[in-house]
């Protein structure tokens, strides 16, 4: 599969305005992979999800809140994020995109029916806590 065959996510579907693309026509069984680019100076949304995750950082520069902690990011780097902790990505470039490879186990916990996401949209790790009524981790 080459990079002109990944299919889009709707932006419905991605819930912040990062382009999220699939390559859902790979036969993987138990992961996902995606690439997915944010555009200059804006982020993911703030997310939890019971599977785990790495991002593979293509090009350019940011940082990533995962629950308390915010860990700097540049190309090359890969970033682990843990299941059902609450996470955001940010870039920090004002004139060049972030560009990730994804890779997630999500199919695998779907096979098993344990799948879940829940977003906060563009909101801080204290307000998503808040809005799902949850103290500090």
């Amino acid at each position: 599969m080459h990079d002109h065959e990944l299919e889009t996510l709707p932006a419905a579907q991605v819930h912040n305005p990062t382009l999220l693309r699939i390559a859902g026509k790979l036969p993987t069984a138990t992961f996902e992979i995606f690439r997915q680019s944010i555009p200059p100076g804006l982020s993911s949304d703030m997310q939890r999800h019971y599977h785990e995750t790495v991002h593979y950082v293509i090009s350019g520069t940011g940082h990533t809140e995962v629950e308390d902690e915010v860990e700097r990011w540049s190309t090359g780097a890969f970033i682990y994020t843990p299941p059902w902790t609450w996470h955001r990505h940010y870039n920090d470039s004002a004139g060049a995109p972030v560009e990730f490879l994804t890779i997630e186990n999500s199919r695998l916990l779907h096979q098993f029916g344990i799948a879940r996401r829940q977003s906060a949209g563009l909101a801080t790790v204290a307000e998503a806590r808040a809005r799902c009524n949850e103290e500090g981790t």
